[in-house]
């Protein structure tokens, strides 16, 4: 079976990647003004949940607005990590 593409994922899978990727946890720790390293796969959810506006990672399954602050986290973090040119 072929790998699925990340974009290609339901909102709320892409949510629990991003928790348990080492590099959000990082991305989320500074933008909170903790020192890297110091945020765990708890504490990105919490990070997550809260720049969405929601409770659940599921409300990401039918929150079109919740999906879009997703999806503005995301770019925010790609940019970040210099996957993506800094939007103008």
């Amino acid at each position: 079976m072929p790998k699925q593409c990340f974009d290609n994922m339901p909102a709320p899978k892409q949510a629990g990647i991003l928790c348990n990727d080492e590099r959000f946890q990082n991305f989320a720790a500074t933008r909170c003004g903790f020192p890297k390293q110091s945020f765990s796969t708890t504490a990105a959810a919490e990070y997550l949940r809260q720049c969405c506006g929601i409770d659940s990672r599921r409300e990401l399954a039918t929150d079109p607005t919740a999906q879009d602050k997703l999806q503005a986290l995301r770019t925010e973090f790609d940019v970040w990590t210099g996957k993506q040119a800094a939007p103008r």
